[in-house]
């Protein structure tokens, strides 16, 4: 695994430009942070790999007993478009320092680096059968994975309609495990103390990068009156600074969208918004005549109910809001199915510990946004999947719990 990581960080530039050409990421982003975080990554996971054990066990009877963890098995990953060097190694970093086995299938959008990274697992000097990266699309290749016998657990990136799908295909055939990272509607809240120049520019990032295509995105933002008025100056001002263009160009801050499809999906749902009575305050059309490239934009004048505030775009949609006190914020946050993640920004600290105690998501962050560690498991509540990626809590769910009994005779104590 140690080999591995270094063989990522000698080619960084070609990884990153693969995920450039096929998902629109930019290129100076893979280099900075995608490609160069994932082989930290393979080292976190290389040092747990000789740390797994279990624990003695004191029984109440004549017994000695003790507790191992066992690799599971054989693993498929079904990795989506959206991060394909960042989720292949979600997956499978923990999934060999556990000991198993693993079928990696990319997303039919993005296999290239995932092609890649197969390759350079063979000059690593991984055995033959430890990594096998197979292509193909969701209902025949990504079926096969959820339903076959002999693949004892599942791990899935995607909407919320597939997991259904996969679970169903777990519970039909072998009762595999199953771990799902699904769909979100992230809120981000607020209050009235805040830096309101920072608060722009967290709400900004929290759903232009990545040009909006990330699980986690802020797409929901509500803000305190009391400054309300101010945030939206403040907001379609910076919204200029968000460059949108050829992702290998370094003045780009926004690459085109995956494909024709999500580009009309997500303009789709811009038409949907003007028509159910939101306003545009900035964007809200393509950018040039070729490629799928899509402004920032940001929708004003948003209620709850309308379909720009309650499906997942994917796309560089932001519904802005506002809210009068605590609980009503924790309300607004809290009415949606899904639960992924949150961000507050406040001065105040008993505001933070409330708010983030009281709403229903698997990843609250406080006065930043995005900010992943691999320390640091995340993972959702409710319909946005359950199971974890990083930390160790993503080790142990390759993992299963074996417990051994033997009697002891003639011992003086239990």
């Amino acid at each position: 695994m140690m080999k591995y990581a270094d063989l990522i960080d000698e080619h960084i530039e070609e990884l990153a430009a693969l995920d450039a050409i096929d998902a629109g990421k930019l290129f100076s982003g893979g280099k900075a942070v995608d490609i160069p975080n994932v082989a930290r990554l393979l080292r976190y996971y290389a040092g747990a790999a000789d740390k797994i054990h279990g624990e003695v066990l004191k029984m109440s009877r004549e017994l000695h007993g003790y507790t191992l963890r066992e690799p599971i098995g054989v693993s498929g990953h079904i990795i989506p478009w959206n991060f394909p060097s960042s989720m292949f190694f979600m997956m499978s970093a923990p999934a060999l320092a556990a000991g198993c086995t693993m079928i990696v299938k990319p997303a039919e959008q993005t296999p290239l680096s995932a092609l890649f990274y197969g390759h350079l697992a063979k000059q690593a000097g991984m055995p033959d059968g430890v990594i096998n990266v197979i292509t193909g699309y969701g209902p025949t290749a990504g079926a096969a994975i959820a339903s076959h016998m002999d693949v004892d657990k599942v791990c899935f990136t995607g909407s919320t309609e597939v997991g259904r799908k996969i679970m169903q295909a777990a519970a039909t055939s072998n009762l595999k495990q199953v771990s799902l990272e699904l769909g979100g509607k992230s809120p981000l809240l607020i209050f009235d103390d805040a830096d309101v120049d920072k608060a722009a520019d967290l709400a900004l990032l929290g759903i232009l990068y990545n040009k909006g295509e990330i699980c986690v995105a802020s797409s929901r933002v509500f803000v305190q009156e009391g400054i309300y008025d101010e945030f939206v100056k403040k907001l379609k001002e910076k919204a200029k600074d968000w460059v949108v263009g050829d992702p290998f160009d370094p003045r780009s801050r926004l690459g085109p969208q995956v494909d024709k499809q999500q580009f009309d999906k997500i303009l789709s749902y811009i038409e949907h918004g003007k028509r159910e009575g939101a306003s545009l305050l900035t964007g809200g059309k393509p950018v040039g005549k070729k490629g799928y490239f899509i402004e920032p934009t940001v929708f004003t004048d948003v209620k709850e109910d309308m379909m720009i505030a309650t499906d997942e775009i994917f796309g560089p949609v932001m519904s802005l809001m506002k809210f009068k006190t605590i609980d009503e914020a924790i309300k607004k946050a809290n009415n949606t199915k899904y639960g992924l993640a949150a961000g507050i920004v406040t001065k105040n600290l008993d505001v933070a510990n409330t708010v983030s105690r009281s709403i229903r998501a698997g990843t609250i962050w406080i006065n930043c946004y995005f900010a992943f560690d691999n320390d640091c498991s995340y993972g959702g509540y409710k319909m946005s999947g359950f199971g974890r990626h990083l930390g160790m809590e993503a080790l142990h769910k390759f993992l299963q719990v074996k417990s051994v009994v033997t009697p002891i005779y003639n011992s003086p104590w239990l």
